[in-house]
């Protein structure tokens, strides 16, 4: 009994590893539908929080008409940049425009003899910086708590950042800004203030970021919507690899899958870096040029007696079910990386 139940083993086993090759081959026709061979390359990547904010002044200063009166001349539009004393319009009291009326009825001599007489008031800029607003036109009347321009010293962007990102960002920190009107156009900035007051919207927190772009581009706008990216990290000629090549390690770790004996595919441990959207860094483990398997989709067995390696039909469970399951099962652990 003892040589009858040696023989029957060794045969068992003959018959296990014949029935996991051709499984494994089975298997391969398989992946070839949902799986790629993928080459390490090097890239840019980086690490970026993102966030939704305005184009907004650093400082913003509405200029009012000191005195009842009329305009009578505008010097500057928007877009205009003055600096602070410039006179920027002149205007007249509400008593030398009715004089100058007067006069204006009885002839040009008499109204230049008025005007002479009868200096108007100068409008100043407050501050350096450019005109955002015009508010009036020459021959408005206007009361001292009429806007007539409004200025800004600088444009910045405002972002709002989520609370579980605010931690990310640093003063000093790099930053890129897109806005909605131009697209294609991107300008680089710098984070110089984080408030300290946060914004309940909806039950979200967000913590305002001042922006200064490095350089104010010509087509900026007041309440501009900008999208601007906070770079955390950014690397250049990094060992960059498909998301989809890398997966999580049964003992920790990350790992990918590397040919291995007769080209079966086997895991292989590795560090990861950076990772932003369908890239991945990689730190250590592979060097450029190393081929590794990658998902190029859903991954869908080949069904069949091949499917099971003690050929147990589809399902590789005795007496059949339902068919594929079992390989499907093996399939997401291996591309997993065991």
């Amino acid at each position: 009994m003892g040589k009858a139940g040696l023989a029957v083993g060794l045969a068992a086993a003959v018959g296990l590893s014949f029935g996991s090759w051709k499984w494994w081959q089975g298997k391969s026709a398989g992946r070839e539908r949902g799986l790629r061979w993928t080459e390490v390359s090097k890239g840019t990547i980086e690490d970026a929080v993102e966030a939704n904010g305005s184009v907004v002044p650093l400082q913003r200063v509405s200029i009012q008409a000191p005195i009842s009166g009329r305009i009578e001349q505008l010097l500057v539009d928007e877009g205009t940049k003055v600096k602070a004393g410039q006179i920027i319009a002149w205007m007249s009291s509400s008593d030398r425009a009715a004089i100058l009326d007067a006069a204006r009825a009885q002839g040009p001599v008499e109204l230049k003899r008025w005007e002479d007489a009868y200096k108007p008031t100068p409008i100043v800029a407050p501050l350096s910086g450019i005109v955002i607003l015009r508010n009036v036109v020459t021959g408005e009347t206007v009361s001292p708590s009429s806007v007539i321009y409004a200025m800004a010293d600088e444009l910045i962007v405002l972002a709002q950042v989520d609370e579980s990102d605010i931690g990310r960002v640093k003063t000093g920190q790099s930053a890129r800004i897109v806005l909605d009107a131009y697209p294609s156009e991107k300008v680089q900035g710098k984070v110089f203030d984080i408030l300290y007051e946060g914004k309940n919207v909806s039950n979200v927190i967000t913590y305002g970021v001042k922006v200064k772009p490095l350089q104010v581009p010509a087509f900026f706008r007041s309440q501009m919507t900008a999208n601007v990216s906070f770079i955390v990290g950014r690397k250049e000629d990094a060992l960059l690899l498909p998301a989809s090549a890398v997966s999580d390690a049964p003992g920790g770790g990350r790992q990918v899958m590397v040919p291995g004996a007769e080209g079966k595919p086997e895991p292989k441990a590795v560090k990861t870096g950076l990772e932003l959207g369908d890239k991945i860094e990689i730190v250590s483990g592979l060097e450029e040029g190393d081929k590794v398997l990658a998902s190029r989709g859903r991954y869908r067995p080949q069904e069949g007696p091949q499917s099971s390696p003690l050929g147990f039909g589809g399902s590789g469970r005795p007496g059949g079910g339902s068919q594929g399951e079992a390989p499907r099962r093996r399939n997401r652990q291996g591309s997993g990386g065991n």
